[in-house]
């Protein structure tokens, strides 16, 4: 007898059970031990998570900031979400939001005096095709090169944020302005005019932004293009068995393009939304600091890249964001938060394994039958 190691099996089938309380287990699992890290700290657990909760969410003006914090993961999220869903690794979610935001605040710029009813759909649109011509590079890249898009996508989130600060900081450009007093002693962009800024969705005190909107009607129309429409079959099946794709007519490299363009003009949707629903000016600090490209992969895990999953995401990782501002101070450290919010997001990511393998550990392995015949081969 000899004891196997560790096995991990991929499960055939799972039931609805599991996949909704795996994650709510790992979910639990991640708070209590959050609140072993909280006691060893000096901090008090459920103190601790009842002031998340009340800076969250616990009223229409704590509501209306995760919302903000929120609206850019939900486009980023769902960016992630059809790139990865598909197998098409687009890291660029970063990139194409710098160029969405260039284009967007463009329009902005060009548009101003204008009726909002014609500056911000243009706005909407500039953002979108400015993050699918930034996405089209890695996309073409490999389908004509053979070329990595995870490497590709990534670098060109670097040559984005150059630019980016180029624009700015670096020429007089069409972005930069030039004539104010205060760009005089430090370079900054052109503030758009009040009749193009993003007119969010008021309900008495609590305040939903336009693109948080817009980010959730589009996951519900992602979601029924994945199920319900011919190209998003194609999707499907080109992801699971490209081989079967290409016996049945279907063209992966086509449909890769289409995934990214997809993809890209999420992303460069959400830069757009940074400016003409936020920030009025497009501002290379508050645009790459956040890092919300990379932060929308990780939406988009939690969600299991579920378009209409990466809305409740987007909300926790807002409330998480919020929550981790109010605490912060002489006697709870920044660290602090950044420790709570890695170990239940680590449960929580990590129960995806659970959902989709088996894992079984010391399995008990009868190796006689071999001896036996060794020995009968001997004689």
């Amino acid at each position: 007898m000899k004891i196997a190691g560790l096995r991990v099996e991929r499960r055939l089938g799972t039931s609805r059970l599991s996949a909704v309380a795996t994650p709510l287990v790992a979910a639990a699992l991640g708070l209590a031990l959050s609140g072993v890290i909280l006691a060893i700290a000096g901090q008090s657990p459920l103190g601790t998570y009842r002031d998340v909760f009340d800076n969250s969410l616990n009223g229409a003006g704590q509501i209306s900031a995760t919302l903000v914090s929120a609206t850019p993961l939900v486009l980023t999220g769902l960016a992630a979400a059809i790139a990865f869903r598909a197998r098409v690794w687009n890291i660029g979610g970063e990139g194409q939001l710098y160029v969405g935001a260039i284009t967007g605040a463009a329009a902005g710029i060009v548009l101003g005096g204008r009726t909002g009813w014609v500056a911000v759909p243009a706005m909407l649109v500039a953002g979108s095709l400015g993050g699918a011509a930034w996405a089209s590079i890695p996309a073409v890249l490999r389908t004509r090169f053979r070329t990595n898009e995870i490497l590709t996508s990534l670098m060109l989130n670097y040559v984005a944020g150059l630019l980016l600060a180029y624009l700015i900081f670096d020429s007089s450009s069409y972005w930069r302005d030039t004539t104010s007093p205060g760009a005089k002693v430090f370079p900054q962009g052109k503030s758009l005019d009040p009749s193009v800024h993003w007119p969010g969705f008021v309900q008495g005190d609590l305040v939903m932004p336009l693109g948080f909107a817009v980010g959730a009607i589009l996951a519900v129309g992602l979601l029924v293009y994945i199920q319900r429409t011919r190209p998003g079959f194609a999707v499907r099946v080109v992801a699971e068995a490209p081989m079967v794709a290409r016996y049945a007519g279907l063209r992966p490299a086509r449909t890769l393009i289409s995934v990214m363009l997809i993809s890209g003009a999420f992303a460069g949707l959400a830069g757009a939304s940074q400016v003409g629903d936020f920030s009025h000016v497009l501002d290379p600090s508050a645009l790459i600091q956040p890092s919300f490209g990379y932060t929308g992969i990780v939406v988009a895990a939690l969600a299991r890249f579920n378009p209409f999953a990466v809305v409740p995401s987007a909300v926790f990782f807002g409330a998480l964001t919020n929550a981790g501002f109010a605490l912060q101070g002489p006697d709870f450290p920044n660290g602090l938060v950044g420790v709570i919010e890695g170990v239940i997001l680590f449960c929580l990511l990590s129960s995806e394994l659970l959902v989709r393998y088996r894992v079984s550990v010391g399995s008990r392995v009868d190796d006689a039958p071999a001896q036996t015949a060794s020995g009968a081969g001997s004689a």
